[in-house]
């Protein structure tokens, strides 16, 4: 019996990884290419997609980390077997640069990937942003301030290209800078009061203008893009209460929204790449238009 199950185990040990070497033969990779430049650091993207199909949808994926760590590598990539692109994006700490460099900077990857669509081989009409954690923050900033002069900026070749994106996927980001800090539990407050400091360059109560325009809820407004909203039930780090907000912002403006609750998840879970997401993820995209 043991030689039997070490058999199977082999067995399919084995499936896996011919499994894992197929999906490898069968992504395209492109790594660090620089989109812009800004105190004298280059600022780079990868990009992964599926040799099929052809020219597909786009995703930028911004990574989380209190807006103060965090790299590019390592992307979620369920969503390409859904047919879309996906571009990682690396942009300046809030330790390098405080708010709001990092929308500056996370904008300027957007115009790059818009006006180099031909080349790397993705549509350029319609692009997807997708953030978790801080990323889901700034992912959701991003798209509440489509054309807005203030958060644009001006880093790299292609200002004159649009950095708008037109549907997003909030994985359980901050949402209102000003309601976060009375609905947190103490480990919340242990990890987001230095974070929005550092962020926002002083105290949230310091500087409360500067806090409104960097929290989603106050941006949103009459025609911004279709917004996906995911949250663990038992997430001890970012309120459920900060995307409640943040879907009840769109609701007040009839925006579609959907909000998935994850029972039993915290603020990291196996149930944020389940399949059965990602299968919700790609339907409330195609009903967008994707």
């Amino acid at each position: 019996m043991n030689t039997y199950l070490q058999q199977f185990s082999v067995l399919i040990a084995l499936f896996f990884s011919l499994f894992s070497a197929r999906a490898q033969q069968d992504t395209i990779i492109l790594k660090n290419i620089v989109y812009a430049e800004a105190d004298g650091k280059k600022l780079t993207l990868d990009i992964y997609r599926l040799k099929e199909p052809k020219n597909p949808y786009l995703i930028v994926w911004i990574h989380g980390g209190a807006w103060h760590s965090g790299n590019k590598e390592k992307p979620p990539l369920g969503m390409l077997t859904h047919g879309y692109a996906l571009a990682s994006v690396d942009f300046r700490a809030s330790t390098e640069k405080a708010f709001p460099g990092p929308v500056h900077d996370i904008k300027a990857a957007i115009r790059f990937l818009r006006a180099n669509a031909v080349q790397y081989g993705y549509k350029s009409d319609k692009i997807i942003i997708w953030g978790a954690s801080s990323g889901g923050h700034l992912a959701a900033l991003v798209a509440t301030t489509n054309n807005n002069p203030t958060l644009e900026g001006t880093l790299g070749n292609h200002t004159n290209t649009s950095s708008s994106v037109q549907a997003c996927i909030d994985f359980f980001g901050p949402t209102n800078f000003l309601t976060i800090l009375s609905q947190s539990t103490p480990h919340g407050l242990n990890v987001r009061l230095p974070a929005l400091a550092i962020l926002l360059g002083k105290p949230v109560e310091q500087v409360p203008e500067l806090a409104k325009l960097a929290s989603p809820v106050y941006q949103v407004s009459a025609g911004d893009p279709p917004l996906f909203i995911v949250h663990g039930e038992q997430d001890n780090q970012v309120p459920i209460n900060q995307s409640i907000e943040l879907m009840n912002a769109y609701r007040s403006k009839n925006l579609p929204v959907q909000i998935e609750f994850i029972p039993n998840a915290g603020h990291s879970s196996p149930a944020y790449s389940a399949k059965e997401l990602m299968d919700k993820m790609a339907a409330f995209l195609k009903v967008a238009g994707f």
